[in-house]
């Protein structure tokens, strides 16, 4: 096999040169409004820059800031001020943020989340901060039932109205392991398939990529193709905790290059690894249901997965994205990027599916980063301080340009494996047969439900990568 082809496609969006936008005007200006914004006027921004700001404003305003989202529609950031304190309020307003008032602190929403943990670690719950409510939304999905329900619905409603809100999901939360470009490895027991998240360079400098940590728990060696020769081998993985694995190729000349594969021929570079913002629109990729698009709904979700492994336990994952993007077993490990190449997660688990909908959670791959002390590419330091993907170290004053990205850099291109169309895969624990949903792996067959690909899953046959929701 051809090195450059053996490093598979990065879950990632095709090479259409600089003018290949994501959604429309993607790559337009959005500066205009930057010199209003010192006089306190709202400033028009992208969706990254609002995470950067978001973050230089935490840092310098502390517990006083109480969340933030983009609102999309007006391309601004709202700030949650908890205070009434018209310092406060001046330095948001001239950092250029929406500044909107809120009752419940940063520290309040921590407490309600830490008595959900104590009293409602059930199988099949969720909960993540939502700051455009400024409460926590616990959320449980269809196995939650009779006295488990009655146990959550009373924790909840002991935290008060103004606090907490319920609601139930139609479908079950589960790991998607079944999955960017397809990963394979044989297990006792049959096939285990996920998808490959993000190309990196692990700290030795050897080239590997990221892909869920249940993932890398639940097999060692990966190969491209379902019954090839391994081509990779776990380094590290977490999970539960976290959800990611560090896997390193075998052949240390590997090329590895970093961008995602998004069917049909495209691929989009990836130059940087970045913190979620709620209300941003992000992309999926994965190899059993391809591309897929929404927005980020809540941060530092936490959801407790029935365990694999013990019929009785939970599996609790914590510090995760939660969105309103779709995917399915197969999914699992496949990358979470932005319009304008940011890696932001790895497909951890949700429910639902890609014709109903649901709720899906990703791994932050800056934490990934840092944990793994790997790095995106050939200029990323993606290992380093990755708070807002543009922290401003020793500067004081929030209105700040968002100055050169930790972990940005030029990265290298690069043929990208064909995966081939893949047909929903096994799901950890499900069918013992190997080729039960195997799909033709030639990289030209007709995968179930994914459409045709051109060396990755498009889904729902969608060929650009705009808005589809």
């Amino acid at each position: 096999m051809p090195k450059r082809k053996a490093a598979i496609a990065v879950g990632g969006v095709a090479a259409l040169g600089a003018a290949a936008l994501l959604l429309p005007n993607a790559n337009a200006s959005q500066d205009q409004n930057n010199a209003a914004g010192a006089a306190g006027t709202a400033k028009t921004l992208k969706a990254s820059d609002a995470s950067d700001l978001a973050a230089r404003l935490q840092k310098v305003l502390g517990d006083a800031v109480a969340g933030s989202y983009y609102d999309s529609g007006k391309k601004q950031l709202v700030v949650n001020v908890v205070s009434g304190d018209s310092n406060i309020i001046q330095q948001a307003e001239k950092a250029g943020a929406v500044v909107r008032q809120v009752e419940n602190s940063v520290s309040e929403l921590k407490a309600a989340a830490g008595t959900l943990k104590t009293k409602a670690t059930i199988p099949g719950t969720a909960w993540a901060v939502d700051p455009r409510t400024n409460k926590v939304v616990v959320t449980a999905d269809s196995s939650v039932t009779g006295a488990k329900w009655n146990r959550l619905q009373s924790t909840v409603q002991g935290l008060g109205s103004g606090m907490a809100t319920l609601k139930k999901s139609a479908g079950t939360f589960k790991t998607f392991v079944s999955g960017g470009d397809a990963i394979f490895s044989q297990v006792q027991g049959g096939n285990v398939r996920c998808s490959l998240g993000f190309n990196v360079k692990a700290s030795d400098g050897s080239p590997a990529f990221l892909t869920a940590g249940h993932c890398g728990v639940a097999a060692k060696d990966w190969s491209d193709s379902q019954n090839g020769q391994p081509i990779a081998t776990v380094d590290q993985a977490k999970f539960p905790g976290n959800d990611f694995s560090l896997v390193k190729y075998n052949d240390a000349t590997t090329q590895a290059p970093s961008e995602v594969n998004a069917g049909n021929g495209q691929t989009v570079p990836i130059t940087q690894a970045q913190d979620a913002t709620v209300g941003e629109t992000v992309f999926r990729m994965g190899s059993t249901t391809g591309l897929h698009n929404g927005q980020v709904t809540g941060l530092d979700a936490t959801v407790n997965f029935q365990s694999e492994t013990d019929p009785n336990g939970v599996d609790t994952v914590t510090g995760l994205i939660q969105t309103n993007v779709c995917a399915e077993p197969g999914d699992s490990g496949g990358s979470l990027f932005t319009q304008d190449g940011g890696a932001v997660g790895l497909t951890s688990g949700g429910s639902g599916d890609c014709t109903s909908g649901g709720e899906t959670f990703f791994q932050p791959v800056t934490a990934a980063l840092q944990a793994t002390g790997a790095t995106l590419g050939d200029g990323g330091n993606g290992a380093g301080d990755q708070a807002g993907a543009g922290d401003q170290a020793g500067t004081a004053d929030p209105s700040a340009s968002a100055g050169d990205q930790a972990g940005a850099g030029d990265q290298a291109g690069g043929d990208q494996a064909g995966a081939g169309d893949q047909a929903g895969g096994d799901q950890i624990g499900g069918s013992a047969d190997p080729s039960a949903s195997a799909g033709d792996q030639s990289g030209a067959g007709e995968g179930t439900g994914t459409g045709d690909q051109s060396g990755a899953g498009t889904g729902d046959g969608s060929s650009s990568l705009t808005d589809s929701h």
